[in-house]
C-alpha cells in the first residue's frame, strides 16, 4: 500500500502598524510589523518643497510608500541572514 505524503498548509495574518507623524513641511511613517514574535519596522520621510501646495496626503503617501519599502527590504534581509543559517555558500534574495 502506498503511502501519501501531504504538505501541510498554513494560512497566517500579519498586520502592518503605520504611524503618521507630521511636523511643519516634512512627513515621518513608520512600519512595524510583527513575524513570529520578532517585530521588523521601516521608516520613510516626505519633505515638501516650500513652493509647492500644502497638500498632507501626498506627504502621508509618499512616507508610508517609503516606510514600507525599507520595511520590505529589512524582511528580506532578515530572510537573507536565516537562510545563511542553513547554507554553506552566500545568500542574495532578490524582492
Amino acid at each position: 500500500m502506498a503511502t501519501e505524503s501531504f504538505l501541510a498548509t498554513q494560512h497566517k495574518t500579519l498586520l502592518v502598524d503605520i504611524t503618521v507623524d507630521e511636523h511643519g513641511d516634512s512627513t515621518d511613517a513608520r512600519a512595524i510589523v510583527q513575524i513570529d514574535g520578532e517585530k521588523i519596522g521601516g521608516w520613510g520621510r516626505a519633505r515638501r518643497n516650500p513652493v509647492d501646495p500644502r497638500v498632507p496626503r501626498i506627504g502621508d503617501e509618499l512616507a508610508i510608500a517609503r516606510a514600507l519599502n525599507d520595511l520590505s527590504n529589512k524582511i528580506i534581509e532578515a530572510a537573507t541572514l536565516e537562510v545563511e543559517q542553513f547554507s554553506s555558500a552566500a545568500v542574495y534574495l532578490h524582492s
